[in-house]
């Protein structure tokens, strides 16, 4: 398999000759309002693509989403992506998909089969307390040997996908997003470096980073915090085969 990141969580992975696009967020630098309840008064996202949205489309055979949180699922994406294209979604997000001009949504409970390709639905907790529940159901998937675990902080869920599918490779949304009040709503390094501890054979991808305006660490702080660690913190656009 081959990963690409193009920014936040927007990915590209590449498997059985199928090019799956994770989380897109394909709107161009500063076309959102900053995140409500942030402090900075930055607009979204931070960066542009390193790809031509268009352009990337057209090589495109599927669309993952991990929940529809618009730093993963933006007007853009809707606007550019052909209707009939498959695209699949955490239970429950599938009437907003159609809602939005979707015609070909396959909502995943626990697994699905796709082509060659399975794609297993793993839980996850985007927060906790009153905010955790407030952002929501979201999810994360596996695929092979690649567990991408979604806008998720470390918790049983994340324990649990982990013991369930050993996978080798982790992708960790990143970055100790945060509002005003309240704890990250995804990986601090502190949950890091539990996943680390939980899966010290395991690669540690890390993604979700210096995209959005409410992230509170950077690629720099991880990259110093996991020096020889096997965890990986890729560049907008690096890609890499797994």
């Amino acid at each position: 398999m081959k990963l690409q990141l193009l920014r936040n969580a927007t990915q590209v992975l590449t498997v059985h000759d199928k090019q799956i696009l994770i989380d897109p967020m394909l709107g161009p630098k500063d076309a959102y309002d900053t995140i409500m309840m942030t402090d900075n008064g930055l607009r979204n996202p931070l960066v542009n693509l390193p790809v031509d949205p268009r352009e990337l489309i057209k090589q495109i055979d599927a669309v993952l989403l991990t929940h529809l949180h618009n730093d993963h699922w933006d007007p853009v994406a809707r606007e550019l992506l052909p209707t009939h294209i498959p695209l699949f979604c955490q239970a429950g997000d599938e009437d907003k998909i159609r809602e939005a001009g979707f015609t070909n949504v396959t909502p995943i409970v626990d697994f699905v089969k796709w082509e060659t390709i399975t794609i297993n639905r793993t839980s996850g907790q985007h927060g906790t307390s009153e905010i955790g529940t407030l952002m929501g159901k979201v999810s994360g998937y596996v695929i092979n040997d690649l567990y991408i675990a979604g806008d998720t902080i470390w918790c049983e869920d994340v324990r649990a996908a982990i013991d369930k599918f050993q996978p080798k490779h982790i992708v960790l949304n990143g970055g100790a997003a945060q509002f005003v009040k309240g704890d990250p709503i995804v990986m601090s390094i502190a949950d890091i470096q539990k996943v680390r501890a939980y899966a010290p054979d395991t690669q540690l991808i890390i993604v979700h980073l210096e995209a959005v305006n409410h992230s509170k660490e950077n690629r720099a702080q991880i990259r110093s915090a996991f020096l020889h660690q096997n965890v990986r913190v890729p560049d907008d656009g690096d890609f890499f085969y797994i």
